[in-house]
């Protein structure tokens, strides 16, 4: 299917590893050019070098923290008009609420709502003059189902997940759409991490872990970011103009409701 994005250009945040990376892969194939940003550099010129020579589409690149003032006032000066934006940080480390002081708190809420909502900001009006643009938050299948030692990014993303709800009913008539993936078990570096944290808990290895939590999972497996990135690549499509408002969740049919 051709997905009508060809000559676009997209901002994607968080875009040198994991999610952010199979998001940028995909787009990029559809013919979408691309500013991708990340804290570490070497990574992010990596990837972008890959994703030119696999496709061929133009990649810039911004390191910095997407987080702070300074890395969105850099993203924003180097693509200030994106066609799309897809909105990813890495979650807060996982814990026991009872030793997470305000600070930390306010950090959480500063990386997994309070940036994508000011990104959001930055770019929905000249979406709705263009008469186009779509906008993805990549969030979290704990929005959905709480991991009791996600509670920062449980709380969090939540709260952009609420926001958004009211804002993506006022742009859609402007053909600008605010849609929301929620991964499950994807084979990342932030999945890996999580093994590793309850490895130290329970008692047994990280590998068991993993090796477990694959077995329980209806698909039996983790996704991938691929599989990710196209689902990403489709909310942005022309075709998807009549979609907002939702949260797509990606986890393999872990979930256990009757309306995912």
């Amino acid at each position: 299917m051709e997905l009508g994005l060809r000559g676009k250009t997209a901002l994607v945040t968080a875009g040198s590893k994991g999610l952010g990376k199979g998001c940028a892969m995909s787009l990029a194939r559809e013919g979408v050019n691309l500013v991708i940003t990340a804290r570490g550099r070497e990574a992010l010129e990596a990837t972008a070098a890959e994703i030119r020579k696999t496709h061929g589409v133009t990649v810039s690149t911004v390191a910095g923290d997407i987080t702070s003032p300074e890395g969105r006032a850099a993203a924003l000066a180097a693509c200030p008009s994106p066609d799309i934006l897809v909105n990813n940080a890495g979650g807060p480390p996982p814990g026991d609420f009872r030793e997470w002081d305000r600070d930390t708190w306010i950090k959480a809420l500063e990386g997994n709502m309070v940036t994508p909502i000011l990104l959001i900001r930055a770019v929905v009006d000249p979406m709705i003059a263009r008469r186009f643009g779509r906008i993805v938050n990549i969030t979290s299948g704990a929005v959905k189902m709480p991991i009791p030692e996600l509670g920062l990014s449980n709380g969090a993303r939540t709260g952009l997940t609420g926001f958004v709800a009211g804002l993506a009913r006022t742009t859609v008539r402007h053909n600008v759409t605010i849609n929301a993936l929620l991964p499950g078990p994807f084979e990342t570096d932030r999945l890996q991490a999580n093994f590793d944290y309850n490895a130290r808990k329970s008692g047994k290895t990280a590998a068991e872990l993993r090796t477990a939590r694959a077995a329980a999972n209806p698909s039996g497996r983790f996704g991938t970011i691929e599989e990710f990135g196209d689902a990403c690549a489709f909310l942005c499509s022309a075709q998807a103009g009549f979609i907002t408002g939702q949260n797509l969740l990606m986890d393999g049919g872990a979930y256990p409701g009757t309306f995912g």
